[in-house]
């Protein structure tokens, strides 16, 4: 896990109210129940949620939907009057919202209004991204909307390593964008965001790890996390991308070629805590649902609340405290099996 940063963490607890902190104990103490009778039981309402602002993106990388354009599922841009109105429906519960699931969320013209609008409620919120329109416009735009942790993505400390995962990208617009974030922070005497470099480790890029870590110093950001990459295709890995060094695969090697490490207990926290939703208002179980194939709702047919407690939510639930491994979502999930580092 990555490691607690103590500003970014009372920032975090800044957000609590004692409506929130009452929703949290029903939503864990519903969790528990649910695991020890093996029954779907649902008190409260999610703890965090991720929201999408597009499916679109500028890159091309090679194991996400967004970059090979591989979805069954339409593609489009997140409205802001669509966005408020749901958010209205949970922002009393709600404590964390992270605006993102696909694509790059600052391609959506209406994001860091968004972001203000949620800050505005006091919730906590975050988002990721590879950093390509982080101009000086947009990095003082994002300062003053209040968002609290921005990620981004930098696979590579040279152009040429940093290309054969982000696939179309160019890593000096990724720094020039995470120093623009850095000077605005301190020209507006910002705390926030709390500012990450996520270092997808992959095959072409592990010999570069120390190398980042000192980038991350230079540049000036807060914290690097080391992320184990998914692969779909890890058994034959045809874009050769499963690194050598075991502490950062989420798969093993065998003689065959390559097993998912994962161990798949029958339980998922996520279920209760923490659904997605698509920026045409579909509700899907998790990140892992690219294409939310399991679609357990419709908010521009009924209201979230409903949704959260309905028979199909509750359906899905049960399915994952009878046999999790049965459900395809669920077959390369790395929940409980990531490499975060920070050493």
């Amino acid at each position: 896990m990555p490691r607690l940063n103590r500003t970014d963490t009372l920032n975090l607890i800044s957000k609590l109210t004692p409506r929130r902190v009452w929703n949290g104990m029903k939503v864990l103490s519903s969790f528990y129940v649910s695991k020890l009778f093996r029954k779907p039981v649902q008190w409260g309402y999610p703890v965090s949620i991720s929201f999408e602002p597009t499916t679109s993106c500028n890159l091309r990388c090679p194991e996400c939907p967004s970059g090979l354009r591989a979805f069954s599922r339409p593609t489009g841009m997140l409205q802001k009057d669509f966005f408020t109105e749901t958010i209205d429906q949970l922002s009393k519960e709600l404590l964390y919202l992270v605006f993102y699931f696909q694509g790059e969320p600052y391609l959506n013209p209406s994001f860091l209004d968004m972001v203000k609008y949620a800050s505005g409620k006091k919730i906590y919120t975050a988002t990721s991204t590879n950093a390509h329109y982080l101009n000086d416009a947009n990095a003082k735009r994002t300062i003053e909307s209040g968002l609290d942790r921005l990620i981004i993505s930098i696979d590579g400390t040279t152009q040429d390593v940093y290309q054969q995962y982000r696939v179309g990208g160019q890593l000096e617009k990724v720094l020039e964008g995470a120093k623009n974030i850095v000077h605005w922070k301190k020209e507006l005497n910002s705390r926030k965001p709390f500012v990450v470099f996520q270092f997808l480790v992959v095959k072409p890029n592990e010999h570069q790890i120390e190398d980042a870590k000192m980038l991350a110093k230079e540049i000036g950001v807060n914290d690097i996390w080391f992320k184990t990459a998914q692969v779909y295709d890890y058994e034959n890995d045809p874009n050769q991308l499963i690194p050598e060094a075991d502490k950062y695969s989420r798969y093993r090697k065998t003689k065959d070629g390559y097993a998912f490490k994962g161990k798949l207990a029958n339980h998922c926290w996520r279920l209760w805590h923490d659904p997605v939703i698509t920026w045409d208002g579909l509700v899907a179980p998790c990140c892992f649902d690219k294409d939310a194939q399991h679609k357990l709702g419709d908010l521009k047919q009924m209201s979230f609340k409903d949704i959260w407690k309905n028979p199909a939510y509750n359906s899905f639930r049960k399915q994952i405290l009878n046999g999790r491994k049965n459900i395809d979502i669920c077959s390369n999930c790395s929940e409980g099996t990531s490499v975060w580092s920070n050493n």
